[in-house]
C-alpha cells in the first residue's frame, strides 16, 4: 500500500485506524491489511449477482474477503469460491469472467465516475453536491437537505 499511494501525503496507518473505528461504530468487521488488489473482476461478478437478485450478498461476501479476510479479489478462484458460498454457480463466474458478459456496465460506472471527479468510496452526490468518505448521519443529512429534500414527522 505504501507503493500505491507514494508521494500522495497519506498517513496510512492512521487511514487504516480510521476506517477500522468507523467500522466498528457501524457494526462492520474491519481486518488490518497491507495489501490492495485490484477488485476488477469482483465488480463485473457484483453485476452479475445483481441480476440474479443476489448483488447485496456477493457484495458483503466481498467486503469481508477483501477488508477482513485479506483475501486477494483479484483471483478468480479466491471469486468463484465466494459465489458458490452463496450457493450461486461458480462455473457460470467464472464463465461470465471469461466471457467478460459485465465488463461493459463496469466500464459505463468507471466512466461516470471520472466524468463526476469520483476517486473514492463512498461518494454521495445530490444537487452538485459532493461528500467523500465515511461520514456521520449529520453530514448526509445536511446533504439532501441541501438538495431540497425535506424532513417528515
Amino acid at each position: 500500500m505504501d507503493e500505491l499511494f507514494a508521494g500522495r501525503g497519506i498517513d496510512i496507518p492512521a487511514v487504516l485506524e480510521h476506517l477500522k473505528r468507523v467500522a466498528a461504530e457501524c457494526g462492520l468487521p474491519f481486518g488490518m491489511r497491507d495489501k490492495t488488489f485490484n477488485s476488477r473482476k469482483a465488480q463485473e461478478l457484483g453485476k452479475w449477482a445483481e441480476s440474479l437478485g443476489r448483488g447485496e450478498d456477493f457484495h458483503m461476501a466481498s467486503f469481508r474477503a477483501y477488508f477482513v479476510d485479506g483475501l486477494n479479489i483479484a483471483k478468480v478462484p479466491i471469486l468463484t469460491g465466494l459465489v458458490e458460498s452463496l450457493n450461486l454457480d461458480g462455473a457460470e463466474a467464472e464463465r461470465v469472467l471469461t466471457e467478460g458478459t459485465f465488463k461493459q456496465l463496469v466500464d459505463q460506472d468507471w466512466a461516470y465516475s471520472r466524468t463526476h471527479g469520483i476517486t473514492a468510496v463512498p461518494t454521495f452526490m445530490a444537487d452538485g453536491r459532493t461528500i467523500v468518505g465515511a461520514q456521520p448521519y449529520e453530514a448526509l443529512e445536511k446533504l439532501v437537505l441541501a438538495a431540497g429534500a425535506s424532513r417528515i414527522g
